[in-house]
């Protein structure tokens, strides 16, 4: 099993220094991947619940930082090496996917190929106002855009031509490392899992009780069924809203690749590698600090 971390860029894992001094300490204790949400914008009242949470409401204060999630990982990539870097997710339908494009290949080349793509249709329809985006219509537009992000990425001279975007012969550089950034799909719902056995290359469910594993994963199972397509191809990340360190093994056997642990580091630097170093003691992740 590896472990992914989902700390950093929001409230005291917003702290410059935190960044740093956890995402090093991560690396060094053998967390595979560093993971980034992102909300441009919070409101205080109307908009839709939260649907990662009992009750519906999200577990972040409204006037919580919530830093760029591209921002905050390639302020990781330059202080580690080896450990992968993750949007957990990015809210792909509010953003230009022609920009997005040129951010990724960015982040994957100065990483050094170590960057994944996770993104994901949203749930705030009030952020999507105060952005100027519309919200219905939204998984059409994702699926749309992750195809056009992947011909810029694929091709020299890249063409696309859809309903909601459109670009002819148009150069876009760099390329990634691999011409390819692996994309990540986030959400827990029949669609979202049926947009992960379309075209992703991998699924992150977030904020599952443990035992609501196994049913998400059956119907991923029969969502590549359908799309005949092989969920061998595809890597499986989640988050849990319990824990369990001792059903670990239970996760592996139902095919889970990489377990993300969410928590919120201490709001200052030294305590950042001991609060990592704890985290990792308790689920078990890596060897002891040398």
């Amino acid at each position: 099993m590896r472990y992914g971390l989902q700390a950093l860029g929001i409230g005291p894992g917003a702290d410059p220094g935190v960044i740093a001094a956890a995402a090093m300490a991560a690396e060094r204790r053998g967390f595979s991947t560093l993971w980034c949400g992102e909300h441009v914008v919070m409101v205080d009242e109307g908009d839709r619940p939260y649907p990662y949470a009992p009750g519906g409401r999200i577990p972040v204060p409204s006037d919580a930082d919530w830093l760029d999630p591209l921002a905050v990982l390639t302020y990781a990539a330059a202080v580690t090496d080896r450990i992968d870097l993750a949007t957990g997710i990015l809210l792909l339908p509010e953003h230009n996917p022609v920009l997005v494009a040129k951010q990724a290949a960015s982040l994957d080349v100065l990483s050094g190929g170590r960057f994944r793509l996770g993104v994901g249709i949203g749930w705030s329809a009030a952020e999507f106002a105060a952005i100027g985006v519309e919200f219905a219509g939204r998984g059409e537009r994702a699926d749309e855009y992750v195809e056009a992000m992947r011909a810029l990425w694929r091709d020299d001279v890249s063409s696309f031509h859809g309903s909601h975007v459109r670009f002819d012969r148009v150069r876009s550089y760099p390329k990634p490392l691999r011409r390819h950034v692996p994309v990540v799909i986030g959400g827990n719902s029949e669609a979202a899992l049926d947009r992960v056995a379309r075209y992703g290359d991998g699924w992150y469910g977030f904020g599952l009780a443990t035992d609501q594993v196994a049913d998400h994963i059956g119907a991923l199972d029969a969502a590549c069924r359908r799309r005949e397509r092989s969920r061998g191809d595809i890597t499986v990340a989640v988050s849990l809203s319990d824990g369990a360190p001792d059903r670990v093994g239970d996760l592996a056997a139902l095919g889970v690749d990489e377990l993300v642990l969410i928590g919120a580091p201490p709001g200052r630097p030294d305590e950042a590698a001991p609060w990592v170093d704890d985290l990792a003691d308790q689920w078990g992740v890596g060897s002891a600090p040398a």
